[in-house]
């Protein structure tokens, strides 16, 4: 198996929750090594391309609304099998039904306010890495 990258964002409610380190630590403990990791404020433009394919979904103005609401940080994610660790690691979207340990279970709020974002398979990760990093960012 060979090393895999994958896109990964701590939300504003885990931010504005101080548990951006305890997430940053499970990180590390679960064996990825961060590559890119910086805290940013989305903008509305930002928000709205990001989310884009739910654009036509009625909770759109709600997601957008709440990704600008405060800072997030955003980071690449390395480690064998990087994608689909990193959504076990997570839990399920709505943290009410998420198994016990993960980060949703632990951190998150609501389906929205779920403290954590991952990418879903290795060609959204590639594309979420590039909204936020350059190249030359990947160290």
């Amino acid at each position: 198996m060979s090393l895999e990258k994958t896109f990964a964002m701590i939300k504003p409610d885990a931010v504005a929750g101080n548990n951006a380190g305890k997430i940053l630590a499970r990180i590390e403990a679960e064996g990825f090594r961060i590559v890119a990791l910086k805290k940013h404020q989305m903008t509305k433009a930002e928000a709205e391309g990001f989310y884009a394919e739910h654009a036509a979904r009625g909770f759109f103005p709600a997601l957008v609304s709440y990704m600008i609401s405060g800072p997030i940080y955003v980071m690449v994610l390395e480690r064998e099998d990087a994608v689909a660790h990193w959504r076990l690691v997570m839990g399920a979207t709505d943290p009410a039904k998420a198994d016990a340990g993960t980060i949703r279970k632990e951190f998150g709020q609501s389906i929205e306010a779920n403290a954590a974002h991952g990418s879903a398979v290795p060609a959204d990760a590639a594309r979420e890495v590039t909204y936020f990093f350059s190249q030359s960012d990947l160290i």
